[in-house]
């Protein structure tokens, strides 16, 4: 029998959340230095992260789990994780400081517009290109950590050619977040008009 009471702060779905941002100083630490043992711990703990991030969506949205702090603490965990990612790897010479600084920026952009469309009511929701933008996203970013080779597959090469073709749909999907803002944005004037 389901409860009409609120679910709590602190269900498994935030704990997963949680789990998350946990593992940032992690990552980091693993990062400081440049090793295959490293580079491998590194990868792991980020595809770690990265499936927690599907639990605690499956989780909250199946078990009714669904909480402001969760909505806060989902995209802060995934946009901490993704940025000391791609920032500490910037040293070891994996990824250009240009592109993390283009990933970075967009992430806040789209952030600072989401607290806008809120703030006038507006809801936008994660369009498919968005997913696809985390996916691509996700998988450079562990290919890039990964970044030795291993059974002739080279991992850095393969995640500089994922991370400019989620660089390239990472703006496309910006684009589209902002022009859909402007759409509803203009609904909401005409209908006040």
């Amino acid at each position: 029998m389901a409860s009409d009471r609120p679910p709590k702060a602190l269900n498994p779905a935030n704990i997963i959340s949680l789990s998350r941002v946990a593992a940032v100083p992690v990552l980091v630490v693993l990062l400081l230095f440049d090793s295959r043992l490293t580079s491998i711990l590194a990868a792991f703990v980020y595809l770690f992260a990265t499936l927690t991030d599907l639990l605690d969506g499956y989780l909250a949205r199946r078990r009714n789990l669904v909480t402001d702090l969760g909505r806060f603490l989902d995209p802060l965990a995934d946009k901490l994780i993704n940025a000391a990612a791609l920032i500490m790897l910037i040293p070891h010479g994996r990824i250009q400081a240009w592109m993390v600084f283009l990933i970075i920026g967009r992430d806040i952009a789209i952030t600072g517009l989401r607290a806008m469309a809120s703030a006038e009511g507006i809801v936008i929701s994660a369009s498919q290109l968005g997913k696809g933008k985390t996916f691509l996203q996700d998988l450079a970013i562990f290919l890039l950590l990964a970044h030795y080779p291993l059974w002739f597959i080279d991992f850095q090469f393969l995640g500089t050619v994922f991370i400019w073709v989620a660089l390239v749909v990472t703006y496309w999907s910006g684009i589209v977040y902002f022009v859909n803002f402007f759409k509803a944005e203009r609904q909401v004037d005409n209908r006040k008009a």
